[in-house]
């Protein structure tokens, strides 16, 4: 069972294929050696833990969080802003595949689009356990409830990610397919959805810094530079997560070609951490030197405000990881392969730095002080630290078993 590919006769229908690549693939994903079930055991009991204090938040009431009625967005909703930026990174593999024709990134593109398909995962499960009521949820599906289309941007936020995470699950689905019948993709039916995915990835993120910055009793969150910083920052954050994932394929896989797709990731990460840096520091000029009303929730994340400092060390270790980040994918032989834990590093640096600053540092801030002026601070509670590593527990079981499933592909890339 050691490849995807199968030559089924002419007269036979894809009625009977169909079940035959489901069963495939399910042998795929779960057999392989004791690492990789000390690995999937490992966060199946993390999960679980996770699981059980999400089960105990809905029995107990959002109580058992330290979310208030001045801070109501927390933990939750900081990975849920991070993983829409992780799901609109993998766009960076579709790039130079599909517009740039980089035929050593095609071979690997869909390692890319399978991780925006976790992060999609990981992104409505944090939604669903911020919701203080999950049974309600049917309030976000379109013709059943209220939806308030198209005034509401919180409706575009739920079409835009259901329908990228749809588009992934087609195009991903659909190769692996055609590889296991042996056959060639009909462009026709993957290179349309490919090229629209390039544009909804961007928009999964643009829309949800929008959902932030429309809100006018937020004024730290009303800055335009906003999408743009967000998309900036997936843009590191998503590459960087992908060349760590191909460096322990290759690793462990022992899967070839990876290299040019990881020195191309490099590059692009060289551009868009700077232009990140660029943007935050834009920011903080116009917080600290001219002012207004912002300036009291900058002022509050960077320095403290009447002696709360609960999120200055979040902030300060985003600015010194990214900072090192960015030094590190500057160094020219940063690519040379003994130097390969080295741009491991750089990239955990990059990735952690985008998760502090794009979670923490952004979500918690637009909510102190209040709008009534109140320093209500958030740190978040235990239970909700369990069911955040919980969903990266599952999440990372999803993109494990789906990179599983596409090695084949991966180690035999079909020529088309």
């Amino acid at each position: 069972m050691s490849s995807l590919t199968a030559t089924p006769s002419e007269n036979e229908s894809h009625i009977t294929s169909y079940p035959k690549f489901v069963g495939r693939s399910l042998w795929l994903a779960t057999e392989g050696s004791l690492a990789f079930y000390a690995w999937m055991t490992m966060l199946t009991a993390v999960f679980l833990v996770g699981a059980n204090a999400w089960a105990n938040q809905v029995a107990g009431g959002m109580i058992g969080t330290n979310m208030t009625d001045q801070v109501s967005w927390g933990l939750y909703i900081a990975n849920f802003t991070f993983m829409v930026g992780l799901a609109a990174g993998g766009v960076m593999m579709v790039i130079p595949a599909y517009l740039y024709h980089d035929r050593k990134m095609h071979d690997v593109v869909i390692i890319g689009e399978l991780l925006a398909i976790a992060a999609i995962v990981m992104c409505l499960m944090f939604v669903v356990a911020d919701l203080g009521r999950p049974d309600r949820f049917w309030h976000l599906l379109p013709l059943i409830g209220k939806f308030n289309f198209p005034i509401s941007m919180l409706t575009w936020d739920v079409i835009v990610l259901n329908g990228y995470l749809l588009l992934n699950l087609h195009i991903c689905g659909y190769l692996l397919y055609m590889r296991f019948l042996g056959r060639k993709p009909n462009p026709t039916w993957y290179i349309p959805f490919v090229m629209l995915s390039i544009v909804w990835a961007i928009s999964i993120h643009t829309i949800t810094a929008f959902l932030y910055c429309g809100l006018g009793g937020r004024p730290f969150w009303n800055t335009a530079l906003l999408a743009p910083r967000f998309l900036a920052s997936a843009f590191v954050s998503g590459p960087a997560f992908i060349i760590v994932a191909m460096v322990f394929i290759k690793r462990i896989t022992g899967v070839g070609g990876l290299d040019q797709p990881i020195a191309t990731l490099t590059k692009i990460i060289r551009v868009t951490i700077l232009i990140n840096l660029l943007m935050v520091a834009s920011e903080l000029f116009t917080e600290f030197y001219t002012g207004g009303s912002h300036a009291s929730a900058a002022k509050y994340l960077f320095f403290g405000l009447h002696g709360k400092t609960a999120l200055v060390p979040w902030t300060w270790t985003a600015i010194g990881l990214n900072l090192t980040a960015a030094a590190l994918f500057l160094w020219p032989g940063l690519l040379a392969f003994r130097w390969r834990p080295l741009l491991v590093a750089a990239c955990c640096m990059a990735f952690v730095g985008a998760w502090i600053e794009k979670g923490m540092g952004l979500i918690i801030p637009g909510f102190v002080p209040s709008t009534l002026h109140e320093i209500v601070e958030y740190v978040p509670s235990q239970l909700e630290w369990k069911v955040t590593v919980g969903i990266w527990a599952f999440g990372l079981m999803v993109f494990t078993i789906a990179i599983k499933t596409a090695l084949p592909t991966l180690k035999n890339p079909a020529k088309y």
